[in-house]
């Protein structure tokens, strides 16, 4: 069954991680899916240690069933963004789902340093440039093509389904602020019937966490050796299935301006992961720490959401 055929999609930030994993489900849904991002062959945004490009993924759309299109696009280049909506426009006259995952963030931040002591405030500033306003950006060009339809579906990708302190004052700030944005619009977007949610995956076991953890999807459960709670982790087909899931909901206008996590829609619609397995990360975080929406973030906890020693490990490299 390909529920989402005929469908347009953009997602915004397709190169690697949840991007991708997004992109490749909504291509196994059955639509087209116009894949977007920095990264191309032969010119890596994110330098050689992160190989994945936009063209790798609409591969794989395009493998699992549906229509890849890599378009190089900079999210942060307004220009750019509004000729990527008219090349989708030119092509299909409308935009049904439009997936906000633009990040770029990690290589910016300065773990475990109070906001006091941040060395370089331009990096944190650029960070919230390009993890925000691109999100903005993309948002401004693509909803006029979905707005003569009188129907579609906005998500915005975060980190964590509440507003609970993240580890670090700018990183707290963005993913926040992402969780905002899609309140914010759909506020401004109900009258038209279009759709604005968040939605976070759990423990991402993307490309960069298995090669943090030194291991592959063949043997991702030894990465738990290092860190126990990477056992609970999920690969980025999750998230992914939980936005087709949504895609394809014809009531999916019930959820507008709300955050929704990829375990509890699993709960909800019924997916599983790639593996067939179903990580429920929440369920995790309950029985490691009982108590863990209400107790006051310390080291240990930190390490539950992907932080060690005030470090963080789940770098994501989201583009």
């Amino acid at each position: 069954m390909k529920p989402l055929s005929g469908k347009i999609a953009l997602v915004a930030g397709a190169t690697r991680g949840a991007g991708r994993g997004i992109a490749s489900m909504l291509g196994e849904a059955g639509a087209t899916v116009y894949c977007s991002g920095r990264s191309t062959r032969g010119n890596l945004a994110s330098g050689p240690h992160r190989p994945e490009t936009i063209e790798e993924t609409a591969e794989i759309v395009t493998t699992l069933g549906g229509i890849g299109i890599p378009v190089r696009t900079d999210h942060s280049d307004e220009t750019a963004v509004a000729a990527l909506c008219e090349k989708i426009g030119k092509e299909h006259g409308r935009l049904d789902i439009l997936i906000n995952d633009v990040w770029g963030g990690d290589e910016l931040m300065e773990w475990g340093k109070p906001f006091w002591e941040i060395g370089h405030l331009s990096n944190g500033f650029k960070m919230l440039q390009q993890a925000i306003n691109t999100h903005i950006i993309t948002s401004k060009y693509a909803v006029p093509l979905m707005i003569p339809a009188k129907k579609g579906l906005i998500i915005e990708i975060t980190d964590g389904d509440g507003y609970f302190y993240r580890g670090h004052l700018l990183y707290d700030l963005v993913k926040t602020s992402v969780i905002r944005l899609a309140f914010g619009m759909a506020e401004e977007l109900k009258d038209h019937n279009i759709a604005a949610l968040a939605l976070t995956p759990g423990f991402l076991r993307s490309e960069a966490m298995l090669s943090h953890f030194g291991v592959t999807e063949n043997n991702w459960k030894d990465g738990a050796k290092k860190d126990k709670n990477f056992i609970a982790s999920e690969t980025p087909w999750f998230v992914g299935r939980a936005a087709a899931a949504l895609a394809a909901d014809a009531n999916v206008f019930s959820k507008t301006g709300k955050v929704f996590s990829s375990w509890n829609l699993s709960d909800e619609y019924g997916f599983k992961d790639r593996d067939g397995s179903t990580p429920h990360w929440g369920n995790h975080l309950r029985n490691a720490i009982p108590d863990y929406l209400y107790k006051p973030l310390d080291d240990e906890f930190y390490s539950y959401w992907r932080f060690a020693s005030g470090k963080r490990i789940g770098a994501e490299a989201w583009e």
